[in-house]
């Protein structure tokens, strides 16, 4: 029998949890062909993730969920909750504060948040959090965590058929399944032939949200091949949590979801830089020619946070190109000339 299911929306979500209370993690993806009601109780200037969401919702066009947990990653996610109280009275929502740093003290806080989560969920007719269950699953969460860097690493040889649209599909199909079936889809899928790489221009990809599997195959026909990424669609859904289990795994876990690689809503307790830092050593670690940053229209960390990554980027000599989009292919797809442009001007750095 199929387990009930709970809707989420961030890569900070912390799904051992939901696991844990009985519940199937489903992540709602900001893909589909649905009517635009969003904008009758949004703003227009807000980011077409949330309205999307709230667009699946209104339209049915999820399965059904006992609920949806938030985080309060942005302005627009708190915005998505008030709507989705509003458009769908059926189903609960919570949401859950998430802060901006690692600290000390922000882990002490949002271990207690993911302790109402699980209070919370319990009151959805979920099942009471065990300490050695949401042990367990941690542990496999982790295991899944390290199956998607071993096919992020075939991806960047260039030696995964399908390349990075093949796997944009099984993040995307992993994020709907109890997380024992999404390390059986993994195994499956490491253990695949390979195939022959083929020269393109070594890129590394970041920004927020892209969970469309034709973008990313998109890039590969423009010449790319994506050596490296970090976009909340891709690798920083499944991050491994490392950390001491032999007590209550609740601290574990928020010091390590917090401790995720910064993103652009992150605050860094040493600079301001964090976010542009990464990049940088990223690029630099993956061998990238340059890098491409695809962000969402009106998502402010982003906007905000661009100049300065550009500005480190360009002291390391790394080439880097910004596109906006509104999560379809349409808008990415206007923006092909660029893309191939961008790889022009990168020629000499082909690999095999």
């Amino acid at each position: 029998m199929a387990r009930a299911r709970v809707g989420y929306a961030c890569a900070y979500t912390p799904l051992a949890v939901i696991e844990a209370a009985g519940f199937t993690p489903h992540r709602i993806l900001p893909m589909g062909q649905v009517p635009d009601r969003a904008g009758q109780v949004l703003h227009d200037n807000l980011c077409r993730h949330v309205k999307l969401v709230l667009d699946r919702a209104v339209a049915g066009d999820m399965p059904d969920l006992s609920g949806l947990v938030l985080m309060s990653s942005c302005d627009a996610m708190r915005r998505l909750r008030d709507a989705w109280v509003d458009q769908c009275p059926d189903i609960p929502c919570t949401l859950v504060e998430l802060p901006g740093s690692a600290s000390p003290k922000s882990e002490r806080f949002f271990e207690g948040q993911i302790q109402n989560l699980a209070a919370t969920l319990r009151s959805w007719g979920g099942q009471p959090v065990e300490t050695s269950n949401l042990s367990r699953l941690v542990g496999e969460y982790n295991k899944a965590a390290d199956l998607f860097r071993q096919l992020e690493r075939a991806v960047a040889g260039g030696l995964l058929v399908g390349g990075a649209s093949q796997l944009q599909k099984l993040y995307n199909k992993a994020c709907t399944l109890p997380v024992k079936d999404a390390v059986l889809l993994l195994e499956n899928a490491a253990c695949q032939p390979t195939q022959e790489p083929t020269p393109a221009t070594p890129m590394f990809l970041f920004g927020n949200v892209l969970p469309d599997p034709d973008a990313m195959g998109l890039f590969e026909q423009c010449g790319v091949r994506i050596v490296g990424a970090d976009m909340c669609t891709g690798s920083r859904a499944f991050t491994s949590v490392q950390g001491a289990f032999d007590g209550d795994p609740t601290a574990a876990l928020a010091r390590g979801l917090l401790g995720k690689a910064p993103c652009a809503r992150t605050l860094s307790d040493t600079g301001p830089g964090a976010l542009a830092a990464h990049v940088v050593e990223q690029a630099q670690a993956t061998g990238a020619a340059g890098v491409i940053c695809h962000t969402l229209k009106f998502c402010d960390p982003y906007l905000f946070r661009i100049p300065r990554v550009q500005d480190e980027l360009r002291k390391a000599g790394v080439p880097m190109l910004v596109l906006e989009g509104d999560c379809t292919l349409g808008s990415l797809g206007q923006q092909r000339t660029r893309i191939e442009a961008f790889v022009e001007t990168l020629e000499g750095t082909d690999v095999a």
